[in-house]
């Protein structure tokens, strides 16, 4: 829903007029009406409602309908406040709660169940009866009593995006967990932390009526909607009015903050743009880190090399299950290698294993693990990281969920460049425009500023490669970067890559079903089945040189010119596949 329809709907009309009403009278009401809402009458008290009275008078003759006016900055100032200290609390209690480590995390989340199942208003009047009875004690008592509910939203939400393809091509490129929360989490939750502040901000309008009613809120001389219910209460059979007035204002504020929130839960694109240029704006650039202090690495040195690993995760009923089984890859220079296997294989765990973006649910054993010098079985300096971000480029499988959907292009591709490169931010946009054009997207520089969901399927899976290309990269993983694609696209993103490769000299590691792609586009072609590789083989030769059953039943399974169309493509008979995996394993 664009902007333009959202703010013509009736909740965004309803919206926009109670809020520009209000906004008026906050401004306006104290400049305008405070002679009749505070100066003493007293010939004139307790007057029935009328024309010039419309809510009557109090008992010192003060005008209530103008108290109501005046009233309205302290009341609205008051609960924006206590929205504002609930949702900046909440916020950061559950953005950090989600970087923590597994044990801490777990103390942090149940601390929250544990206040979240004390009843809200409870709370509210336990820190209101600590704190004394005070308008600034009840905004802090009500704001703070409602970050646990706020903490515990942005916890789930920024959990879910947490283990998004585009976190995790964040943290390749180096940056840290403030740049990841603040940059890639943030602003795609910032929809439903809007719509949910809004919501938040009329039960906090309500809560202040509440306590300033019970004279635990704005006192006297000072007076706010909860107030002035309190005075007309006495009077209600007497000037109904004079009570149901501030109740009046109390609803209509209610039902503006309650259209606010329909209105902005149908703008998740706008809000989202929104809070990428806001958090885009002030998130600083981090100098480059100094270059790694790496031991010289050989003339035949293995780009990158993992040895005997081993990947596996922990089950509900506390066992393990192993999904890599000692596998060893060695990658040289300007190599590439390719990985083949059905579903399941450990095709992508190996190659997530090999770039070091396993999670920490994800328990790795390993006798070596380098990339350029990097031993990466050890914890990465912030120096190791800045080498990662550069020289390691990742091409995820479905770019339109491993592309930031918040950001714009430009401002996924200048990042390695900015972070890790010094340029400044002119000179990194040049920088990824001539990436995107180096991967054949035409009008690079106008394509820079504009959102994953405005390019095609290919143009995405290219802006992928661009961002792969943005450092030095040495080594390039794509994970099965050809997926859902036609032949046609497919082929483009293959030239593309090998263009890449050929220009920059880069090793790549390919991940595919389909072991005649691998087989034309790969030098070498490691076979995966059940975590194991069952065969290596010269990707020019894997007809001839294929001899483990699993192998030669997926080469058995590709058609070519003398194949006859009248009879069904082989398949793989689980038997077969069961035996192969006994036979590698040794059972």
């Amino acid at each position: 829903m664009t902007l333009r329809s959202r703010l013509l709907s009736p909740a965004g009309i309803a919206a926009l007029a109670g809020t520009a009403l209000f906004l008026f009278v906050a401004l306006l009401g104290p400049v305008l009406f405070v002679g009749a809402a505070e100066t003493s009458n007293v010939p004139e008290r307790l007057l029935a409602p009328s024309a010039a009275h419309p809510f009557g008078t109090d008992d010192l003759g003060r005008d209530i309908f103008a108290r109501v006016l005046v009233a309205a900055r302290v009341s609205l100032l008051l609960t924006l406040g206590a929205t504002l200290v609930s949702t900046v609390g909440g916020i950061a209690y559950g953005l950090v709660a989600v970087i923590l480590p597994r044990h801490v995390r777990r103390l942090a989340t149940g601390l929250l169940d544990i206040l979240l199942a004390f009843p809200w208003l409870l709370m509210v009047l336990f820190f209101t009866v600590i704190w004394g009875a005070s308008a600034m004690s009840a905004m802090f008592a009500i704001g703070i009593s409602g970050i646990p509910f706020m903490a515990r939203l942005v916890y789930n939400l920024a959990s879910s995006v947490s283990g998004r393809d585009y976190v995790r091509a964040a943290r390749v490129v180096g940056v840290g967990p403030f740049g990841i929360l603040v940059r890639h989490i943030l602003p795609n939750i910032a929809n439903p932390l809007f719509v949910n502040a809004a919501a938040t901000a009329s039960v906090t309008l309500l809560s202040f009526a509440g306590l300033s009613f019970l004279g635990l809120g704005v006192q006297a001389p000072g007076y706010d909607w909860g107030r002035l219910l309190q005075d007309g209460i006495t009077r209600i059979y007497v000037n109904p009015l004079a009570a149901i007035g501030p109740g009046i204002a109390v609803v209509l504020a209610g039902l503006v903050f309650t259209f606010v929130s329909e209105a902005l839960a149908g703008g998740g694109n706008g809000l989202r743009a929104v809070g990428r240029r806001a958090v885009g704006a002030v998130a600083p650039l981090r100098p480059a880190a100094s270059p790694a202090h790496r031991a010289p690495i050989a003339a035949d040195a293995p780009i990158a090399e993992v040895a005997d690993l081993r990947v596996a995760f922990g089950t509900a009923d506390g066992g393990e299950v192993e999904r890599v089984r000692g596998v060893s890859v060695r990658i040289a220079p300007g190599e590439v290698v390719g990985i083949v296997g059905e579903s399941g294989s450990g095709k992508s765990l190996t190659a997530m294993a090999l770039a070091g973006l396993l999670g920490a649910d994800a328990r790795i054993t390993t006798t070596a693990h380098t990339f350029h010098g990097i031993d990466m079985t050890r914890p990465l300096t912030a120096a190791d990281r800045s080498v990662l971000g550069v020289e390691l480029g990742m091409v995820f499988q479905d770019p339109l969920t491993s592309l930031n959907p918040a950001l714009t292009i430009g401002r996924q591709l200048t990042e390695v460049p900015e972070v890790h490169l010094r340029l400044s931010r002119s000179e990194a946009r040049e920088h990824a425009a001539l990436a995107l054009e180096s991967v054949g997207i035409p009008d690079a520089r106008r394509r820079l500023s504009q959102y994953p969901h405005q390019f095609s399927g290919g143009m995405r899976q290219r802006a992928m490669i661009g961002q792969a290309l943005t450092g030095r990269p040495q080594l390039i993983i794509a994970d099965e970067p050809t997926t859902a694609l036609d032949v046609t696209v497919q082929r483009q993103v293959m030239g593309v890559l090998r263009t890449a490769q050929r220009e920059t000299g880069a090793a790549i590691v390919f991940i595919s079903h389909d072991i005649a792609l691998v087989s034309a586009f790969c030098d070498r072609v490691l076979v995966m089945k059940d975590g194991v590789v069952v065969e290596e083989l010269d990707a020019q030769r894997i007809r001839e040189d294929a001899t483990h059953p699993y192998s030669r039943a997926l080469v058995a399974c590709l058609p070519d010119m003398t194949s006859d169309r009248t009879r069904p493509l082989p398949v793989i008979p689980p038997e077969l596949a069961a035996s192969a995996l006994a036979e590698e394993v040794g059972v």
